[in-house]
């Protein structure tokens, strides 16, 4: 810089020429005075009166001391320069607040002077090296020329770093919104950050407008239509809005031009940026500008257009993958996750009166085999056009898989009497009446705070609890289905665990001959223990077992532990005549039961006739022809055949007649009823029963003598209970045996 020019013009050097101008006017550059000497303060402010900066002029923040310093620079912001004394209440207040601006405040782009009339206290060369400071000055040096200088020099920076930092922050996001998974938010936020970008690449304010152009497939009597998806500034009005409502004729008319014409334009005042898509999918940017650009400056803002056009193309690629991630392509309906989402947000925003409904049409897995999938389909869709038609803007719909939809909406819209009646009148596919009933669960969202997917999980437990006991009807969630349903599935992870830790066992309780007190064998009954001590009781994890298909693995297991233990009690040579095993309906439907059977008495060399499988009543209904010719073929093998819990299923004689079983078991709940006034009428007339039909009886839950007494007067041949003995130990059945006898 030359040395012949005054201290006025130095802010006019023909570097300053160069450099971006704002165009705003009133905008300043927020310069700190932190010194005790209030000489200092007047001095530098008078020094720098009406002088501009970058076209800025100067705005002036006073402070005397490193407590008042803490407290406004607590409640300011964008303060560009600070000129800081480094002794004033204390040797090192300076230096200390240079710490707080730093690490503290985060101000890491503001511009630090230090200023020292004792540079004793903080040496040039340690101040640099130590603190994150910008430059150093002794006060008796800092001529109003210098000053300027330095101040001059600290606000470029200071401006560069800003410009660094705001075009970062648009590119990061113009990336992002690029990859959105929504076209209405990617889009917008796209264009935002393109007038973030293109202002801190122009070096101006972003005092801009996007104008997004309609899809074709929007478009009416062949007029192009175009919105403003993006402003700032000034402009911030405009959002939304029609281009042909902007009462800017400049803005309006350059923006269509621009779209219009695909094609940039550069203005003095003002440019409009076009940023082309494949297809008509485009957008324009129209920017003021306080200068005209250069021909370079347009050519690498044109490649800028380009780049960011290939970006647009892939906003329409991630709309599709939106469309394909949160539409449901049958029926054109928001799917599972916009469903989750839009009950997220309903939590969100806190919604007063909020009702989630699963609707699930009953049979339809019947309807698809029966009629064939292109009749679900139209059934679906007819499904749908009702509900769309009924409750229109009301509530949110959703396809929520197969045949299950999902709606959302206030509590009064979605009464589930008004629902119902939606589905009273058949519906009509492909020129015939089809009634449907439907089943529903539904949950209250006063109060959740949880996700979306866990109201639905919700409502899917209602939705089920609707499926098995009142199909047709509806469920509304409680917190106490909820807990039962978690403990139940934490129950079924522990029965897992246990099982694959080897931490289920069994039991076997005797059965004796009333008559002789003969002990005839034993039934195996499974047990489970927790680690720490706790029986969980069989009625509560053998259906859990059923459910999760477990019981396969387990009754296997069970068959073959109860025919390795009965042939190592006939090899003790103990005498008895039968081990008996439960088998759930879930075993008796796979194809390989009979092989696992046959595997287990080859095995452990059980003879066949010593091994009875225990049966209930439920199962010898569960499709008739099936489990008789299945117990036919068991009975050719040789295996013995107990109905259990006899009495309590609803039989029809003359089947029972038919199935090849050998005794009958009757249920405890009946022999418990001989202490009763009723006394035990349903015993005796199992017992007549089972004695027409030319079969044993046994008697389970014998506790008193007064049970084994009524029952052998009446009858029955066998029993087992508390009062013969309680389940035992493998261990403990020889030193039992022996005390029997």
């Amino acid at each position: 810089m030359s040395e012949h020019l005054d201290d006025d013009e130095i802010l006019i050097e023909e570097d300053l020429e160069t450099e971006v101008l704002a165009n705003i006017s009133q905008r300043t550059w927020k310069i700190a005075i932190v010194d005790d000497d209030e000489d200092v303060h007047r001095a530098t402010e008078f020094s720098l009166l009406d002088v501009k900066i970058l076209n800025r002029r100067l705005e002036f923040i006073h402070t005397y001391s490193k407590a008042e310093t803490h407290e406004r620079f607590a409640v300011e912001s964008d303060i560009a320069v600070v000129l800081l004394d480094v002794v004033m209440e204390t040797e090192h207040a300076g230096l200390d607040l240079v710490c707080f601006i730093r690490d503290e405040l985060k101000w890491l782009d503001t511009r630090i002077i230090l200023r020292t009339g004792q540079p004793g206290y903080a040496p040039e060369e340690d101040a640099i090296r130590d603190y994150d400071i910008n430059d150093y000055k002794t006060k008796n040096e800092l001529t109003r020329k210098k000053l300027l200088t330095a101040l001059t020099a600290a606000i470029r920076s200071y401006d560069q770093l800003r410009t660094i930092e705001a075009s970062r922050r648009g590119l990061h996001q113009i990336i992002t919104s690029s990859s959105a998974f929504s076209m209405q938010d990617g889009i917008e936020g796209f264009a935002s950050g393109v007038i973030t970008q293109i202002a801190a690449l122009c070096g101006v304010p972003s005092e801009g407008l996007l104008c997004a152009q309609c899809d074709e497939a929007l478009q009416f009597d062949n007029s192009l239509r175009y919105s403003v998806i993006a402003s700032a500034g000034h402009y911030r009005n405009l959002m939304n809005r029609p281009i042909d409502e902007i009462d800017n004729p400049v803005i309006r008319d350059s923006l269509r031009r621009a779209l219009s014409e695909r094609t940039s334009l550069f203005e003095e005042h003002n440019m409009t940026l076009y940023f082309s898509g494949r297809g008509k999918r485009a957008i324009a940017a129209f920017i003021e500008l306080p200068y005209a650009l250069s021909s370079i400056d347009q050519q690498l803002l044109e490649i800028f257009c380009f780049n960011l056009g290939v970006c647009l193309d892939n906003l329409g690629l991630v709309s599709q993958l939106k469309n394909y991630a949160f539409r449901d392509q049958l029926l054109m309906l928001p799917n599972r996750l916009r469903f989750i989402e839009q009950i997220d947000h309903s939590i969100e925003q806190r919604t007063p009166e909020q009702m989630v409904v699963l609707i699930d049409i009953d049979d339809f897995a019947e309807i698809n085999d029966v009629l064939g999938h292109r009749y679900g389909d139209l059934l679906l869709r007819a499904v749908a056009t009702r509900l769309q038609n009924a409750i229109g803007a009301q509530a949110f719909l959703a396809r929520i898989g197969g045949d299950v939809f999902g709606l959302l909406g206030n509590t009064r819209v979605l009464q589930p009497a008004d629902l119902q009646k939606l589905f009273v009148d058949p519906f009509i596919i492909d020129d015939t009446s089809h009634a449907v009933s439907m089943s529903m669960g539904l949950v209250a969202l006063d109060s959740y705070t949880q996700s979306g997917a866990d109201v639905l999980k919700d409502a899917s437990i209602a939705l089920k609890r609707t499926k098995g006991y009142q199909r047709g009807s509806y469920t509304l969630f409680t917190r106490e289905m909820g807990v039962e349903i978690r403990e139940r599935a934490m129950l079924m992870q522990h029965l897992h665990k246990a099982f694959d830790a080897e931490r289920l066992y069994l039991m076997y309780q005797p059965q004796i001959d009333l008559h002789s007190r003969r002990v005839l064998g034993f039934e195996a009954l499974l047990r489970w223990r927790t680690d720490d001590g706790q029986m969980i009781p069989p009625t509560d994890f053998i259906p859990l077992a059923e459910h999760s298909g477990l019981i396969i693995s387990l009754g296997a297991w069970v068959m073959r532990t109860a025919c390795f233990t009965m042939v190592q009690l006939l090899e003790k040579g103990f005498q008895l005549d039968r081990i008996a095993v439960n088998v759930s309906v879930i075993q008796f439907r796979q194809p390989d039961f009979f092989e696992l059977v046959e595997n287990a008495l080859r095995d452990s060399g059980l003879a066949p006739h010593y091994l009875e499988l225990e049966i209930t009543e439920s199962v010898t209904m569960n499709g008739a022809g099936l489990f008789e010719d299945a117990l036919a073929r068991l009975k050719n093998m040789g295996v013995q055949i107990a109905i259990d819990d006899f009495g309590t299923g609803f039989s029809s004689l003359s089947y029972l007649d038919k199935l090849p079983v050998d005794r009958l078991k009757i249920d405890r709940a009946f022999v418990a009823q001989i202490d009763t006034e009723g006394g035990p009428r349903i015993a005796e007339l199992i017992t007549q029963l089972g004695k027409k039909l030319g079969l044993k009886i046994i008697a389970e839950g014998i506790e008193t003598e007064l049970h084994w007494e009524v029952l052998n007067r009446l009858g029955c041949d066998e029993g087992q209970g508390f009062l013969v003995a309680r389940p035992m130990l493998e261990s403990a059945i020889e030193p039992w045996l022996r005390e029997w006898k």
